[in-house]
C-alpha cells in the first residue's frame, strides 16, 4: 500500500508538469471599452437538414434583442456554442458574427448535424462489470446478450427519441421507448411513453461474502419474468433545469423454485409482486459539456414511491442526491469532487429492493467484484484528470461530414470512499463500515458520447487490479 500510494503522489505531480500536446495560445483580444455594445438583430441558424430551427433557437439563451458587450461577446458565443453541442443534436457549431450594421448585427450558428438514425448488433455482458465477466464468470458466453438495438435520435427535427430493443441471450428482452421533449408552442412541457418486457433462466437470489449468488435450474427453465410499462411528463423552462414525473406500472414474477429455495427474494415466499412506481426527478447541469464535463457543477435530486392501491405489493420510499463539481486547476489540468447518497424507508426489505452499492453507476472503483446491499448508502469520489494528447482519426470512403473522428487521452489519479447500510447484513464483512478505494487510469474520450476507462485500483483489502469501463465515471 506505502508503495502504491507513494507512485501515486508521484503520478500527482507528474500531472501538474507541461505538457507536449498544448494548444496554441489564443492571441490577446483588441481592448474595447465598457461602453461598447452590440445589439442582437437576428439569430440565424444554418445547415439543419433535419433539426427544426424553432427547437434549436430554444436551447439559446441569446435571444434578438439582447445587448452584448464588446468585451463580453467572445465569451457569449463560446456559451451559446456549447449549450448547442450539449443537445447531443450535432458533431460541430460554429459560432460567428455576421451583418453588422452600426451596433447591432446578426449572430449566425451553422450546425453540422449528427447521424441520426442508428441500427447497430447488442453484444452485451449480463455481469455488472467488464472484470466480474472475464475473473469471476470465467469470459462465459452464455453470460452474454446479443441483439440488435435501433435508435433515431432527431426522429422529427423537435430532438425527440425513438429507440428499441429484441434481444436474446441471457436476457430475453424486448423493449420500446418514445421521448419528445416539447409539446407545447413555449417549448417547456414533455412527454414519454415506455414499455419492456424481459425473462431470465437465472437470477441474482442473494449475496453471500459480498458477492452475488445466482440460481439456475438444470431444465433451463425460466426463472423469472418482468414487465412495465409506463408514461413520463417533463417540464423545462430554463436552459440547465429539467424537472420529470414518471409513472410506471412494474410486474415479477419468478418460479416456484425461486420462491421455495430463495423465500426473501420477493419476501415471505412471494412469486409475484405488482407494484406502482411514482418518481420525481430534479436535475441542474451548469457544466462545459454534458457528456464528459470537466468545468461546472451537475446536480440531481429524486423522491419516489413504490406501491400504491391497487398494485403496492413493494411498498417503500426512496430519496437520492447526487451532486458533483468539476473545475479547471491549471491549463489542461481538472479536478472532480462527486457525492452521491440514497435513504430507503422502511429498512426491512426484501432481498430485490436491497441493491446498494456495487450496482450501476454506485460503486467504488477499485471494489468491482464486490456488492454492498443496504437499503441506504452514500459514496465520495474524487478524481484529478490531465489531457495529455487529443488528435483526429480520418476514416477512408466515408462523407466528409463523417470521417474524422476527434480522440482526447486524458490520465488521472483517483480516489473514492463509501458506506453502505444494512439492517441484515449476514456475513458481508463490506457491510456498514467505511471503505475506501484510489487508483490511476486513463481515459478515451470521443464523439457520440463514447468515453472508454483503463483503471488500475487497489481497495483498502489491498487488493489490485486493472479494471475497464465505458462510461464516465463520475
Amino acid at each position: 500500500m506505502i508503495k502504491f500510494c507513494y507512485l501515486l503522489g508521484i503520478y500527482c505531480l507528474l500531472l501538474l508538469l507541461p505538457c507536449r500536446a498544448q494548444q496554441p495560445a489564443t492571441p490577446p483580444l483588441a481592448v474595447v471599452s465598457d461602453t461598447s455594445y452590440i445589439i442582437v438583430r437576428n439569430v440565424i441558424i444554418s445547415g439543419n437538414k433535419k433539426t427544426r430551427t424553432p427547437f434549436i433557437v430554444r436551447e439559446l439563451t441569446t435571444v434578438p434583442g439582447d445587448t452584448i458587450r464588446l468585451k463580453d461577446l467572445s465569451q457569449t458565443l463560446e456559451s451559446c456554442r456549447r449549450q448547442l453541442m450539449n443537445t447531443t443534436l450535432f458533431l460541430t457549431v460554429i459560432a460567428n458574427v455576421k451583418n453588422w450594421e452600426g451596433n447591432s448585427a446578426d449572430l449566425v450558428f451553422e450546425v453540422w448535424e449528427r447521424w441520426y438514425l442508428l441500427a447497430f448488433p447488442i453484444f452485451k455482458l449480463a455481469d455488472r462489470n467488464f472484470n466480474q465477466w472475464w475473473v469471476e464468470q470465467g469470459k462465459s458466453l452464455d453470460r452474454v446478450n446479443i441483439g440488435l438495438r435501433g435508435s433515431h435520435s432527431n426522429l422529427t427535427g423537435r430532438n425527440d427519441d425513438l429507440e428499441g430493443v429484441v434481444q436474446i441471450g441471457y436476457t430475453q428482452q424486448l423493449a420500446f421507448t418514445y421521448s419528445l421533449p416539447y409539446v407545447d408552442k413555449s417549448f417547456h412541457n414533455g412527454l414519454g411513453i415506455t414499455f419492456a418486457y424481459s425473462r431470465n433462466r437465472e437470477l441474482n437470489d442473494s449475496t453471500s461474502n459480498n458477492k452475488q449468488h445466482f440460481y439456475r435450474q438444470d431444465n433451463n427453465r425460466f426463472l423469472r419474468e418482468m414487465f412495465n410499462f409506463g408514461f413520463s411528463y417533463s417540464y423545462r423552462r430554463a436552459i440547465n433545469t429539467r424537472h420529470q414525473v414518471f409513472l410506471t406500472y412494474n410486474s415479477e414474477k419468478v418460479s416456484d423454485s425461486v420462491a421455495h429455495y430463495s423465500p426473501n427474494y420477493m419476501g415471505a415466499g412471494r412469486r409475484r409482486v405488482q407494484y406502482m412506481d411514482l418518481l420525481y426527478r430534479v436535475t441542474y447541469m451548469q457544466a462545459d459539456s454534458w457528456i464528459y464535463p470537466l468545468k461546472g457543477i451537475s446536480l440531481q435530486g429524486e423522491i419516489e414511491k413504490l406501491g400504491f392501491a391497487p398494485f403496492n405489493d413493494v411498498d417503500n420510499w426512496k430519496i437520492r442526491a447526487k451532486v458533483t463539481k468539476y473545475w479547471q486547476l491549471f491549463p489542461r489540468t481538472y479536478g472532480a469532487l462527486g457525492v452521491r447518497g440514497q435513504a430507503k424507508f422502511p429498512a426491512d426489505q426484501p432481498y430485490l429492493n436491497q441493491k446498494a452499492m456495487g450496482y450501476q453507476e454506485d460503486y467504488l472503483r477499485g471494489l468491482e467484484y464486490y456488492v454492498v446491499d443496504g437499503t441506504s448508502f452514500f459514496i465520495v469520489k474524487s478524481t484529478l484528470r490531465r489531457e495529455v494528447y487529443s488528435f483526429n482519426v480520418k476514416l477512408p470512403w466515408i462523407p466528409q461530414k463523417f470521417n474524422t473522428i476527434p480522440i482526447r487521452l486524458l490520465l488521472k489519479a483517483y480516489g473514492d470512499a463509501g458506506y453502505a447500510y444494512s439492517q441484515f447484513p449476514g456475513n458481508g464483512f463490506l457491510n456498514n463500515k467505511m471503505l475506501y478505494t484510489c487508483g490511476m487510469g486513463l481515459d478515451i474520450v470521443s464523439f457520440y458520447d463514447t468515453c472508454i476507462r483503463l483503471e488500475y485500483s487497489i481497495n483498502q483489502l489491498g487488493q489490485k487490479g486493472l479494471f475497464l469501463h465505458t462510461k464516465i465515471d463520475m
